[in-house]
């Protein structure tokens, strides 16, 4: 598997402005015509609501990924205008565009995975019942963790001298979208809670996908990193796509399963990997699982990976091992290392 045997300019100048419209389009129509189906007296439009609002929270995401390599326009500053549009949507505005797309790519050039504080130890040093109460949402599918990260990211400028002069404009975005999220339970109480209900199930849908995507090593940030090949890259990398029989359905997540592709040419937009993967790749290389796959491990480890790590996808053999891939846990490029 080489890029050297394929026209890499295909994919790094076809830009397909249709194909890019319509999932912006649909992103930015599915968060307002969902938050106003969750605003109907009619429960099955509230459901559709639901559905459509967590649908496009999703979308939202994945183009901030994509606003990020650069691949929808060709000027950075249209990338980062619209990238913090979807960071908007999405809650991930409190960090500075800039700062993320940094350090996403980072996590492709060094390729490794960034923490900076120890989250088996800050778990362990909370009075007992509070943790057990966190594990216990997690158990249930409330992604307290992500909640606590996002939290603890939110208000890290305000003890994190190197981030002092990001307080003002946390603070300005905390007031303005509290405003508006009151506004909204204001009018409606269930619509607000429905809305809440979304953004968990934006929220499982990411973790989910980012679990079992890499089996990186993770370093604080800051701290020397070894070098890792692109033999190294593609071997602690998985591609776990909706289907391999029906690419199509990997519209529903704007292709990001194909990860071995994105990292193999991270600047191929979305619309292009799949035909990128069937040039790399031959179907049946042992980094291809899909995400039904998985359901298994993600339930069955939604505990255990925090204290068993990442784990591994492929054992010394060289042949899948699906019983020992733990997965990731809040590995995300919405929120800043806090």
């Amino acid at each position: 598997m080489t890029t050297g045997a394929i026209d890499i300019s295909r994919y790094l100048h076809q830009k397909k402005p249709l194909w890019n419209s319509l999932a912006i389009l649909y992103t930015l129509s599915g968060y307002v015509g969902g938050i106003a189906l969750l605003l109907s007296a009619n429960g099955w439009l509230n459901a559709l609501g639901v559905v459509w609002l967590t649908h496009s929270l999703i979308f939202s995401a994945y183009l901030s990924h994509e606003f990020m390599h650069g691949t929808i326009f060709e000027g950075k500053a249209w990338n980062a205008a619209f990238g913090n549009v979807m960071l908007w949507l999405n809650g991930g505005c409190y960090a500075r565009f800039e700062d993320l797309m940094r350090l996403h790519i980072a996590h492709h050039v060094n390729r490794v995975d960034f923490c900076r504080f120890d989250l088996i130890a800050f778990l362990q040093a909370m009075p007992a019942p509070v943790r057990s109460l966190l594990l216990a949402l997690e158990w249930l599918y409330f992604p307290s963790l992500a909640f606590l990260l996002r939290i603890r990211s939110i208000f890290a400028p305000f003890w994190e001298p190197a981030r002092k002069d990001e307080r003002w404009r946390n603070t300005l975005i905390l007031i303005i979208r509290g405003s508006l999220f009151a506004l909204l339970g204001t009018v409606s109480l269930k619509a607000l809670l429905l809305y809440f209900l979304s953004y968990i199930g934006m929220l499982n849908v990411l973790r989910f996908v980012d679990a079992f995507q890499h089996t990186y090593e993770v370093f604080p940030l800051g701290s020397p990193l070894p070098k890792r090949d692109r033999a190294h890259e593609q071997a602690n990398t998985f591609s776990n796509v909706v289907s391999l029989r029906y690419w199509w359905l990997n519209l529903l997540l704007l292709n990001f399963g194909y990860h071995n592709a994105h990292h193999e040419l991270m600047k191929c937009p979305w619309h292009s990997l799949h035909e990128l993967d069937r040039e790399l790749f031959n179907g049946d290389e042992v980094q291809y699982v899909t995400l039904p796959e998985l359901l298994g491990n993600y339930h069955r480890y939604r505990i255990a990976r925090l204290y068993l790590g990442q784990g591994r996808g492929v054992n010394e053999q060289g042949e899948r091992s699906l019983e020992t891939f733990y997965g990731a846990i809040e590995v995300s490029f919405l929120v800043l290392p806090a």
